[in-house]
């Protein structure tokens, strides 16, 4: 695909060659020897361009390098909120499959629109099964998000969904997959498995006793509180802030954490996985930043729509003119350019 790429950059940067004149033409004119011309050089691609054209770091390359990141979920499937997403700055964007109305079409169309805009996006699946992981790792994630994983062997079963035989159990269709390119990626075998983010939710009362356990397994990258199913199996679905719920997070965030720490320092061998959580209303992204969480889903874009709408709708029903306040509607026009109206 490298050497295509870089036949055709070759074909649209070369210079183009112009047509010496044909003397018959112009029979009257006398004919003289052309000097040579100094060929021009091909523009130079911009920085921009070149990051275009440059792979964009993996998700887990970034996690190495200590970076925290911060990412969206995407209920709606639209592909034009995941490209906004995308140039808001959002470091991954969580396409889910497991509460949103979409599918594997949905989803790809979605993936599409965060390729273009160079930001990775992870599958979230309806179910840990070898199905949805082989549909889903098919059209190319950065990453996957298996549900509801309880125990170290249900981990280990779900990584080997997402890895080729004899590693594991992920039907083999590389040369036509659009994961592959459609085959022109000669080096997605060899890498696959390496780039790919293999994210297990850990969210019942059960799975939560089993926290380090799962951290542990091989291929397991990062474990994903999940704190609204936890509470839900804790018997407080109706308070997910619950000083019991909350307290059983802390005791898994600390375990996770120190495994991972203990790993770094002493560059011991075996798993640690990074710790990754949801954003809730009693616990907003910043103070997962703050507790160590390595990746944070903070907002989901059907919240930050119905938010906006229902203020947008709060404004326009409060608002009262009183007579002689036509005057004060130029002073406020300027405040309010740029406030997501359209402009005419």
């Amino acid at each position: 695909m490298a050497a295509a790429s870089a036949s055709l950059s070759h074909l649209l940067l070369a210079p183009r060659r112009r047509t010496p004149p044909n003397p018959s033409h112009h029979p009257s004119r006398p004919i003289t020897t052309a000097l040579p011309r100094r060929s021009r050089p091909a523009p130079a691609i911009s920085a921009a361009a070149s990051d275009l054209l440059s792979p964009a770091p993996s998700l887990k390359s970034r996690l190495a390098a200590g970076d925290t990141l911060y990412g969206l979920f995407l209920l709606s499937f639209s592909p034009t909120l995941a490209e906004l997403a995308a140039l808001a700055g959002y470091d991954y964007v969580v396409v889910d499959m497991e509460h949103g109305p979409g599918g594997i079409p949905e989803a790809l169309a979605c993936l599409r629109a965060l390729d273009a805009a160079r930001t990775p996006a992870v599958l979230r699946l309806p179910e840990a099964s070898a199905v949805w992981a082989k549909k889903a790792l098919d059209l190319g994630p950065a990453g996957l998000m298996l549900p509801a994983v309880e125990s170290p062997a249900a981990a280990a079963e779900a990584v080997s969904h997402c890895r080729y035989p004899p590693r594991g159990v992920r039907g083999a269709a590389h040369p036509i997959i659009r994961a592959s390119a459609y085959g022109l990626d000669d080096s997605y075998l060899s890498r696959c498995e390496d780039d790919t983010l293999i994210i297990c939710q850990v969210e019942t009362a059960t799975g939560i006793a089993e926290v380090d356990a799962i951290a542990a397994v091989d291929g397991v990258d990062v474990v994903q509180m999940g704190p609204l199913d936890l509470s839900a199996s804790m018997g407080y679905l109706w308070d997910p802030g619950n000083r019991k719920v909350r307290a059983a997070l802390r005791e898994a965030e600390r375990k996770v954490l120190e495994a991972r720490k203990k790993k770094v320092a002493a560059a011991a061998a075996g798993n640690a996985a990074y710790l990754g959580g949801f954003a809730m209303q009693n616990d907003p992204p910043e103070q997962l930043k703050l507790r160590g969480y390595h990746m944070v889903a903070g907002a989901v874009d059907i919240g930050m729509f119905r938010k906006a709408a229902l203020d947008d709708v709060k404004r326009f029903r409060e608002a009262v003119m009183e007579i002689g306040e036509e005057g004060d509607e130029e002073e406020e026009k300027e405040e309010k350019e740029n406030d997501g109206y359209w402009s005419e």
